[in-house]
């Protein structure tokens, strides 16, 4: 085996790794979230953080693949690490800017359920009172 598929391998196995690793701590925490902004309907936050999650693996691995193919062939040790660290760094600087895009939508969603559950009155208005002169 050539240098070159070793170092497509070892791409493959640490970029799908860091996906599933990021993907499955979205899911986690971002649950907590969705049931914030749905008003408590676990069912409901279940449902959009599984599209989320699906939405997501499907973005980056198809990055990842579309990443995979390189122009040159590596011909010695210090070209696999080369080609690794330039491979892998873009695909977690992609995996990052996801992950705080998702953050960013999420926390988004939150303060507009948050905004508008605070524009109710707690208690429903019994009266008015007459405006004074002096103000």
């Amino acid at each position: 085996m050539d240098r070159t598929v070793i170092a497509y391998v070892i791409y493959l196995v640490v970029s799908i790794g860091l996906t599933v690793w990021v993907a499955r701590t979205l899911s986690r925490n971002g649950r907590v979230f969705l049931a914030d902004v749905l008003h408590g309907n676990e069912k409901l936050a279940d449902a959009v953080n599984h599209l989320l999650v699906v939405g997501f693996y499907l973005v980056n691995l198809g990055f990842v693949a579309l990443y995979l193919s390189g122009d040159e062939t590596i011909h010695d040790t210090r070209g696999v690490f080369e080609a690794l660290s330039t491979k892998l760094g873009v695909v977690l600087l992609v995996l990052g800017v996801m992950h705080l895009a998702n953050v960013y939508v999420l926390n988004r969603i939150r303060r507009r359920g948050v905004m508008e559950r605070e524009q109710v009155p707690p208690v429903a208005p019994q009266g008015w009172a007459a405006p004074t002169a002096g103000a």
